[in-house]
């Protein structure tokens, strides 16, 4: 009686083309699968990107409105209608405990011109910054000139 070999030639020829056709295989099916992950991540990225472009296009529909337009200037710029009146809160966490009085007209805010522009203001803060006195200057008054260690001191020879 004859035993079966356990590996025929046939047995080694097949698996040896198996292993070849991985190998050959094995590299463009990676490739396929990672183009496969790039296409899925760039259609996430367009429709993202569609979807802030929609924002963006409901957003631009909205300056078409007045309403809104007035609404942004009020928040935005703190535009006021003409005839009515604007109101500063200097620190909103210090307002006193006392009621609001709604008898008599509003007050505007108190020691500024509202029809004045803000480079007027910011010219006269200029202005003010440049009256001070410059040997007030909290660093120029305390620090003392800095010597530097590589230059020697010339001695009382001047030279």
């Amino acid at each position: 009686m004859r035993m079966p070999r356990l590996f025929s030639v046939r047995v080694l020829v097949f698996s040896l083309v198996v292993l070849l056709a991985f190998i050959l295989v094995s590299p463009t099916l990676h490739s396929y699968l990672q183009q496969r992950q790039d296409l899925e991540d760039l259609r996430r990225e367009v429709a993202a990107a569609q979807a802030r472009n929609d924002d963006l296009r409901a957003d631009l529909l909205r300056w078409d409105d007045s309403a809104y337009v007035i609404a942004q200037a009020r928040e935005r710029l703190s535009f006021v209608m003409p005839g009515e009146m604007a109101f500063r809160v200097k620190d909103p966490e210090t307002v006193p405990d006392t009621p609001a009085t709604t008898s008599g007209p509003a007050a505007t805010v108190q020691g500024e011109d509202v029809t004045r522009p803000w480079y007027a203001t910011v010219w006269d803060s200029v202005q003010i910054a440049g009256k001070t006195p410059a040997g007030t200057a909290p660093d120029a008054a305390t620090t003392p000139p800095a010597t530097s260690p590589e230059t020697p001191d010339p001695g009382p020879s001047g030279g």
